[in-house]
């Protein structure tokens, strides 16, 4: 079980990102002047592929280049970033070691080498790489040559160098992290223990990783106890399998054996995860991406590690590669339900609904105690308009939650958009209602139940003061705009409706429903060639089949004959 580090210590960690960031900077595909015409086709049809992120396609045309101008070396470190892109680190090895040898300076092809000495327990090399002046990162240069002390059996050199990395302000926490985790590593846990409690009376927290090892060291230590109090108070009601059945164990009186971090390789690949997340919200995916598959290599069996590269390749539209990172997670993992949840929401975005669906049918079933998963299901079914469904899922979810919590307004207003599709209004109410109970004044929830009353003539004034709510919570919403501006057309209050609407109008300029609702207000006021403008809009931007006849038919023989042959009227303002 791996973690991803907390608020606290990536911001600590973004001190010393700056010379990160230059070196990640580099990795980018580069402009490529070829030695022979040749490859010109195959180089442009690669970079095209790189600048997409599809690392497979790039591969493919990169290596026919390079194939044509093999001393190319820009051509290979392309060839390089699509190698790593995809996971291939061995594959990548030899391109690393060309340019490595021909004397570049291409930090890609420098951590790809690091990476695969490190996996073959070669730390007498990563040393003298080291030895010799090599530098990855600040963040990576320190701890990772501590790491691999530790590989050559020196922990007395690696605690050294864990203390060296501690001396900086920013790396502090990170480096004494480390150092825990290596003294585990060689069985000293009364160590760990010492480094992980300090702080006020409680561990201190540098990554969630911190609070998984700490409770195996505790339970190594006979202090199941602590351990067990350690992770309840980190639970407090949420879900999260990992740590639950972490927390079982103990619970049932087992003495956890620590397999957190156990080798150097382990330790490594921590590091680069590390670096990885903290990147995330500052570089792009794919600069990102290298660093959490330079990860994945060291430590290809952990979830979290597998996680991000899934997440960071869906970030980039790659839901082929994500699915596949994904299924690399085993059945029996006690977080493969949410590689499954990602796997499922990788398929949908590729445009595989039923795919998707069946994933997590089939994840509901395996684990169906899990409320999460039924929520997904619902979700991903209320999106598909499969209202029926959704409700069920939602209805497993809500049966597992009998003390529903603040946080779960959004399962009653989920639940409730369904029931009010399926038409069942009272149902629907209800569960809207209950939603505001546990979240008051939340504006998504005020707007759907307000403009549905207005649609139903029902409850006209408390639907007003809903939305009325909703827009002073939410004025750049434009479709929350669009229903002030609507309930008070539906009111009769016609030249009211006109200011909420147009500012609709401005914030969503091109929504067919939003210009056609500004046409009908403007008809109403006397406006009829505006009207017949926001009309023609609206056309334009594409509307639903039955929406597009209607306002054909309203151009046409305008809206006054419109409602008069749907046999509706505007409800008078004080209409109940």
């Amino acid at each position: 079980m791996d973690a991803e580090p907390t608020h606290s210590m990536i911001a600590k960690i973004r001190l010393a990102l700056a010379a990160t960031l230059g070196l990640v900077a580099g990795f980018a595909p580069a402009p490529t002047v070829l030695a022979d015409p040749l490859p010109s086709g195959a180089y442009l049809a690669g970079r095209t592929a790189s600048l997409a992120s599809d690392f497979g396609a790039a591969k493919r045309y990169y290596t026919e280049a390079v194939a044509r101008d093999p001393g190319n070396l820009r051509l290979l470190e392309n060839a390089l970033v699509a190698y790593v892109g995809l996971g291939d680190i061995d594959g990548g090895r030899p391109i690393a070691r060309q340019l490595v040898d021909k004397g570049t300076e291409s930090q890609l092809a420098g951590l790809v080498m690091l990476a695969a000495n490190l996996k073959s327990g070669d730390f007498d090399a990563v040393e003298s790489a080291f030895d010799a002046g090599a530098s990855y990162s600040p963040l990576i240069d320190g701890l990772v040559r501590g790491w691999a002390l530790l590989g050559q059996g020196r922990m007395s050199d690696a605690s050294a160098q864990f203390d060296e990395v501690s001396s900086s302000g920013a790396m502090a926490d990170f480096g004494q992290y480390h150092k825990a985790l290596a003294l585990a590593v060689v069985g000293d846990f009364e160590g760990a223990d010492a480094i992980l409690s300090q702080g006020s009376g409680a561990a201190a927290r540098v990554s969630r990783g911190a609070l998984v090892a700490h409770a195996q060291i505790l339970s190594q230590l006979e202090r199941n106890a602590e351990a067990l109090e350690m992770l309840n108070d980190a639970l407090q009601g949420a879900s999260d399998p990992r740590l639950e059945a972490l927390r079982d164990r103990i619970e049932a009186g087992e003495t956890v054996a620590y397999d957190f971090i156990t080798t150097a390789q382990d330790g490594a690949a921590e590091v680069f995860y590390a670096l990885a997340s903290a990147l995330r919200p500052e570089a792009s995916a794919q600069h990102t991406l290298l660093y959490a598959r330079m990860a994945e290599y060291l430590r290809p069996d952990s979830l979290d590690i597998l996680l991000l590269s899934a997440e960071l390749l869906e970030d980039m539209g790659q839901f082929d590669l994500a699915t596949a990172t994904y299924d690399k997670v085993p059945r029996d993992h006690p977080g493969f339900y949410s590689a499954e949840s990602g796997r499922a929401q990788a398929l949908y975005s590729a445009g595989k609904p039923d795919a998707a669906v069946e994933v997590l049918k089939q994840l509901a079933k395996s684990r169906p105690e899990i409320p999460n998963i039924h929520i997904s299901l619902g979700d991903m079914l209320r999106r598909e308009e499969r209202y029926e469904e959704a409700a069920t899922a939602y209805d497993r979810a809500l049966d597992l939650l009998p003390d529903p919590q603040p946080t779960h307004w959004f399962i009653y207003y989920a639940r409730g958009i369904v029931h009010e599709r399926i038409d069942d209004w009272p149902q629907a109410e209800a569960d809207f209602r209950k939603a505001l109970e546990l979240s008051p004044g939340q504006p998504l929830v005020l707007n759907y139940l307000g403009y549905s009353l207005v649609e139903k003539r029902e409850k006209l004034d408390e639907a007003l003061a809903m939305i009325e709510q909703a827009v002073e919570a939410r004025p750049n919403d434009g479709y929350i705009t669009d229903s002030l501006g609507w309930v008070l057309y539906r009111l009769g209050r016609y030249a009211e409706a006109v200011v909420p609407m147009e500012r609709a109008v401005e914030l969503l300029p091109v929504d067919p429903i939003v210009n056609d609702h500004l046409g009908d207000v403007y008809w109403m006021v006397g406006r009829k060639l505006e009207a017949e403008f926001q009309w023609k809009r609206a056309l334009s931007f594409d509307p639903e089949p039955e929406e597009e006849k209607r306002i054909r038919r309203k151009l046409e023989v305008g809206l006054d004959q419109v409602l008069e042959d749907e046999g509706e009227m505007a409800v008078s303002q004080n209409g109940n």
